[in-house]
């Protein structure tokens, strides 16, 4: 488990999976109507989610 801060400051506790920084149902609520196919937007979001989460991690290690 892990904690996010909301806009307001205050931290609420989320679960999130390993390799996800920000999950896919989080950030949907974000974007205006989807018309194409979501399952391609989806995977596009976690391919590039987890690359940004295995940067942070080289970074993290690396030094």
């Amino acid at each position: 488990m892990s904690e996010r801060q909301t806009q307001d400051g205050t931290f609420k506790e989320t679960k999130v999976k390993p390799g996800i920084c920000i999950p896919w149902d989080e950030k949907l609520k974000e974007l205006p109507e989807i018309s194409g196919d979501r399952d391609i937007f989806q995977k596009v979001w976690e391919d590039n989610e987890a690359l940004a989460y295995m940067y942070i991690w080289q970074c993290l290690l690396s030094f």
